[in-house]
């Protein structure tokens, strides 16, 4: 079955603390795991999403206390941005005035934009029709001005050409539309996390990942037997290569550099994160992968407190 679209987006943070509070408690978003980082288990891996933490939703950060800031530049991955009904924008606006909130309006859309603590840059589109879609309601938003997954990422490269033949051929976009520099690709009938935008700055200085930067962008493979069509298309009609397949319990991945310099990744959908605890208790205890389970007593003696 095909389901294209962006799976997750994983950043870089300061605070794992302050981190769980802007998201959780700012912006409403569930925490869906509560885990480390697999490569380096001295430090979380957190997860927010919707209450099932279906692709599409999911922010994925690595909080690293003290990491120094990253610079914006050609690259990278320069915005996340969110769904909102469209009605919710004066709840939002007054909510996140102190993180210097701006409207505008994009391909005629109203669109906030604003940073988190350590510098991210996030957005909230505002989309019609989306009042009825289910809805995390969490502390003191309500469900019906609630976050209702990805809307789109944008894209700061030194030439977009050869990262949209990607997208096209590979992860199911088009191009949809222009404005202001600005290239939209759309996954049709995806409606969470169906939209890349790519704005070419040619002779900008390259981004340097670092505290507010995103780490990696994911898209979205049914499973195994279609990631492995992608990682075949990719290396046959755009000569990339991407790493063996990683098993991250919630999903199978595989990555590879797109041709502006981003890092991707391709996850499965499957087996998702009710594969270690109940749907009702996402989120709430620490869980480790059967390898780092020995070190458990190690690992959370290591790790800050998160409340």
């Amino acid at each position: 079955m095909t389901r294209n679209g962006i799976h997750h987006v994983t950043a870089i943070a300061g605070s794992a603390r302050r981190n769980l509070d802007f998201y959780a408690r700012t912006l409403g978003l569930r925490l869906v795991k509560r885990t480390v980082n697999f490569d380096d288990p001295g430090s979380y891996h957190l997860y927010y999403g919707d209450a099932a933490g279906q692709p599409g939703t999911i922010l994925t950060f690595f909080p690293w206390e003290h990491a120094a800031p990253g610079r914006a530049g050609a690259g990278e991955l320069q915005e996340t941005v969110f769904r909102i009904p469209e009605g919710s924008v004066g709840f939002w606006t007054h909510r996140l005035i102190e993180q210097g909130i701006e409207r505008s309006q994009r391909f005629g859309e109203t669109v906030l934009s604003f940073r988190d603590p350590d510098g991210m840059r996030l957005a909230l589109a505002a989309v019609p029709g989306i009042e009825a879609e289910p809805a995390w309601a969490a502390g003191d938003i309500p469900a019906e001005h609630a976050i209702r997954g990805f809307h789109s990422v944008s894209l700061m490269l030194e030439d977009i050409a050869a990262t949209g033949a990607v997208l096209s051929d590979v992860f199911g976009f088009a191009a949809a539309a222009s404005e202001g520099g600005v290239t939209r690709f759309r996954a049709e009938g995806t409606a969470i996390g169906g939209i890349v935008d790519l704005r070419g700055v040619g002779g900008f200085l390259p981004a340097r990942l670092g505290r507010g930067s995103v780490h990696h962008l994911a898209f979205r493979a049914a499973d195994d037997a279609v990631q492995a069509e992608m990682v075949r298309k990719l290396a046959a009609n755009h000569g990339l290569r991407t790493t063996e397949q990683k098993d991250r319990n919630y999903f199978r991945s595989v990555y590879f550099r797109e041709p502006g310099h981003v890092l991707f990744e391709i996850a499965t959908d499957d087996p998702g994160f009710a594969v270690d605890e109940p749907d009702a208790s996402l989120g709430e205890a620490l869980k480790l992968p059967d390898f780092l389970e020995p070190q458990r007593a190690a690992i959370e003696s290591v790790l800050p407190e998160l409340a």
